[in-house]
């Protein structure tokens, strides 16, 4: 069985309800995870918006949320899951907003896409303080066993 995220929230290239954004609550959607093959030591979880701010004229990438050294027996994420409630273990880094936490979507225009990144590893991460995507990328580098993306989008309502 090859590695898989996906969310009971949400179909995979579905929008992703208005709830787990800022104009909702906030709150990080439920994650179901299965798969992880058996030489995994760790998991690692990486939520991007490669469409900021502008989906028709991108310049960056916006980073919603950080995870890693998740065990690999873990099979989901609640919703509204806090950085104190993740598995034993686990770690968090800082999304764009500076926050050790799920920052939700809120795109300034247009319907963007947020890709739900699980990467599992051949080793357990070092303590990496609060990393940013690319401290947590040059981490794992040399370590991913296998991947797996779930895709969301969102516009805002208002």
């Amino acid at each position: 069985m090859a590695l898989s995220i996906a969310s009971p929230a949400f179909q995979h290239e579905g929008t992703i309800p208005m709830k787990y954004s800022c104009e909702g609550g906030d709150v990080s959607p439920p994650l179901a995870f299965s798969g992880a093959p058996s030489n995994a030591k760790s998991l690692a979880l990486i939520v991007d918006d490669p469409d900021a701010p502008d989906p028709a004229a991108p310049k960056r990438v916006w980073v919603h949320w950080l995870a890693y050294d998740l065990p690999p027996t873990t099979q989901e994420l609640p919703e509204a899951v806090r950085a104190d409630a993740l598995p034993a273990g686990a770690r968090i880094g800082a999304n764009d907003w500076d926050k050790p936490a799920y920052g939700g979507p809120c795109p300034p225009i247009g319907r963007h896409r947020y890709f739900f990144k699980l990467y599992a590893l051949d080793t357990m991460l070092p303590d990496l303080g609060r990393p940013n995507k690319a401290a947590l990328e040059k981490a794992m580098q040399g370590h991913v066993v296998a991947e797996a993306t779930l895709l969301g989008t969102y516009q805002k309502t208002k």
